[in-house]
């Protein structure tokens, strides 16, 4: 397959002739390697240059001619090709198909490598080597992962296409209104000059897994993590200010956590390959830039949105009338979640003059 542009090229693709890295393969992929590149396009019936823009966009490295590739390969050939033949999908689909499956699932096996198997393959006893004990251990783990990745697989297929069949329209499903939200820790740069690698790793793994929790638990979706900062969405300002207002109060109870700020933004976002894109995300973007420390910013259009399903009150003055004639009235004055606070107006890059609202959790 033809060279790819360097930082499209995944190097640990390339070939070896290590014997227990042949056998690892052999194990995880189910078959020995027995095509070129050529042969395993020839067998699988597609052009040579269609199965090289599969594969790149796999994030696979060029492979030469070398007879590196198996059964497996070539049964993905035919899968992606063949849908593509019965008008199931596009061409440039499939290509999206292959690249958004290939830059997943790659995170996913460096995590497991780097994170799990690598702690687990140290020897359990001495003089025992670490190639003596990590081949019996993936062949017990692999059909076990497998399984599980098809399950949190098919979990969130299920959850997404709900989402997509629930909305009003066509235009909906790529440009869609969500509650889009940046949680970033403050002063990030200097704790990388300051921490041990090993104590910054254990710090940001500590931060990307509460905010992935707390996200998921309250009924947000994690778009992606920054190291430092992660973005989420929700459906509506209701979630995602619980979600936003939690982080805050996990990160303060942490004392090796630095301050978090939030920034949050409501409006029409473009989705693409499960990322979001649009005005509204670099406004949240601003927010979260401008936002003190240990505190959430809001734009007005969310602020309108808790204000419009009962979340927040209009302005504290308005709460307090309402709990004066309740109590003179003997009934229940409304239950209002948060308090939106006006902040100053200020210019923000690119996105013009904003005024800012200071969210919080009404006692």
């Amino acid at each position: 397959m033809h060279p790819t542009p360097h930082h499209a090229v995944d190097h640990t693709a390339e070939p070896t002739d290590d014997p227990l890295a042949i056998r690892l393969e052999a194990l995880i992929l189910g078959a020995d390697r027995r095509y070129t590149p050529f042969q395993a396009a020839r067998t699988a019936g597609v052009s040579m240059e269609l199965a090289s823009r599969f594969w790149r966009a796999m994030g696979f490295a060029d492979i030469g001619q070398a007879k590196a590739l198996t059964e497996a390969d070539v049964l993905a050939l035919r899968r992606l090709a063949g849908l593509v033949e019965a008008g199931l999908l596009s061409e440039p689909m499939a290509i999206q198909v292959a690249r958004s499956t290939g830059q997943t699932t790659a995170r996913l096996a460096e995590w497991q490598i780097d994170s799990f198997l690598e702690g687990l393959t140290e020897p359990p006893e001495p003089g025992m080597t670490r190639t003596e004990v990590t081949y019996p251990l993936i062949e017990l783990l692999l059909p076990e992962l497998e399984e599980f990745l098809r399950y949190v697989w098919r979990r969130q297929l299920a959850a997404a296409t709900g989402r997509v069949v629930q909305a009003a329209d066509d235009e909906e499903m790529v440009d869609r209104r969500l509650a889009v939200g940046f949680a970033d820790l403050v002063g990030f740069t200097r704790l990388t000059r300051r921490l041990e690698e090993e104590e910054l790793g254990e710090l940001v793994e500590a931060f990307e897994t509460t905010s992935a929790d707390l996200v998921a638990a309250h009924g947000g979706r994690l778009i992606k993590t920054l190291g430092d900062e992660v973005l989420y969405a929700a459906d509506d300002a209701g979630t995602a200010a619980e979600i936003a207002l939690r982080l805050i109060d996990a990160m303060t109870q942490d004392e090796t956590m630095p301050a978090l700020r939030v920034g949050i933004a409501f409006g029409t976002v473009t989705t693409r390959m499960g990322d979001v894109f649009g005005t509204t995300v670099n406004l949240a973007s601003r927010l979260t830039s401008i936002a003190p420390k240990d505190a959430v910013l809001v734009d007005g259009a969310f602020a309108e949105g808790l204000i419009r399903t009962g979340d927040a009150p209009a302005s504290e003055a308005l709460a307090a009338e309402e709990a004066a004639a309740a109590e003179k009235e003997g009934g229940q004055a409304p239950a209002y979640r948060f308090a939106l606070q006006p902040m100053w107006q200020r210019p923000v890059r690119g996105l013009g003059v904003v005024e800012p609202w200071l969210l919080s959790r009404r006692p």
